[in-house]
């Protein structure tokens, strides 16, 4: 229980200290957030928010995870640094993309096939590290391995896990993006998913997993402090991009990739919602939901912001004890 609760209460404890250095730093530096006209009218009072607050919870993450691995001493160092890169790999792709909407006034930032382009080669590279690590240094050969959830089931395989990884990376990662609409809505959800990751890797006694996990949610929590609504300031594509690369390194490291749609499943469900409007309007001429993603249907039908967020926390409470019970008591 110390190996989460320390992290934890570090990351927490520094996001909480570090929020108020830099939350001015990037209103000076008049990084605020554009709000698309097209989006819910109350959000318009919204602008001028400063964005790109990712920074702030990655910045946590490193200065909690890497010096408390060491503190620790435990081996498999090699799994942090994969997270690590996954993480603030997609964090940098991230970054250059809130860069070129706020700095250099291009609303869209990156175009979507550059910023696909960026996620395919993150996703090849961690690829390369993990069969240089796990096939050449022999630590763990069987890393094409894919277990059912809740089952004893595996099966191999072989080279298609090279699509699933980098599939996984891009689809979590714009899972991720697409929820972020809402004061808090990804730092609370995106917090209880990596928790559960944190179980899950005690369970497996694999502590960098642990270690990481809890990083990540005690600077979410520290970063709720200025994120909760309403918020003082929001992550930007810099902590959504960075989050959802995290949670599928940490499917990969954990090899329960098929679990990570059950212990991410609001997020799903944001990017469903997105798809199942666009198919429908093209179709049918028809929209299903009144605005997608999701979240800001709920919003035009008359529920608070707060009330929006904090059923979306209970749903992804459930996903993730959901995800936990396949995992840890199934088997």
């Amino acid at each position: 229980m110390r190996l989460i609760l320390v992290p934890l209460a570090v990351a927490f404890g520094l996001g909480v200290l570090l929020g108020p250095f830099v939350i001015p730093i990037l209103r000076r530096l008049k990084f605020g957030q554009a709000i698309r006209e097209e989006g819910p009218k109350a959000h318009l009072k919204k602008a001028g928010t400063p964005t790109m607050g990712g920074t702030i919870f990655l910045t946590v993450l490193v200065l909690t995870a890497i010096p408390l691995s060491n503190v620790f001493f435990f081996e498999r160092l090699s799994d942090l640094f994969f997270l690590l890169f996954a993480t603030l790999g997609y964090g940098i792709l991230g970054f250059m993309d809130d860069y070129i909407k706020v700095v250099m006034k291009r609303n869209l930032g990156l175009t979507a096939r550059q910023k696909l382009l960026g996620q395919l080669f993150i996703g090849l590279v961690l690829f390369w590290v993990l069969w240089e690590v796990r096939i050449v240094r022999g630590e763990n050969p069987a890393i094409s391995d894919i277990g059912i959830p809740g089952t004893d089931i595996h099966f191999q395989l072989s080279w298609l896990y090279l699509p699933l990884l980098v599939i996984m990376m891009i689809a979590a990662s714009n899972a991720v993006n697409l929820t972020d609409g809402l004061d808090g809505l990804v730092a609370g959800t995106a917090a209880i998913a990596y928790g559960a990751y944190a179980v899950i890797g005690m369970v497996q006694s694999n502590y960098m997993v642990v270690i990481f996990s809890a990083s990540v949610v005690g600077a979410l929590l520290g970063f709720l402090v200025f994120n909760a609504h309403p918020a003082k300031v929001f992550m930007g594509d810099t902590g959504s991009l960075a989050l959802g690369g995290g949670l599928a390194a940490l499917a990969v490291i954990t090899k329960t990739e098929l679990l990570l749609p059950i212990i991410g499943g609001v997020f799903v469900i944001e990017t469903l919602s997105v798809m199942l409007q666009v198919i429908s309007f093209k179709i049918r001429g028809k929209r299903i939901f009144r605005m997608s993603p999701i979240h800001h249907h709920f919003e035009l039908v008359g529920w608070s912001e707060w009330r929006v967020v904090t059923t979306f926390w209970f749903v992804g409470f459930l996903f993730a004890a959901l995800g936990i019970y396949l995992e840890v008591f199934l088997k």
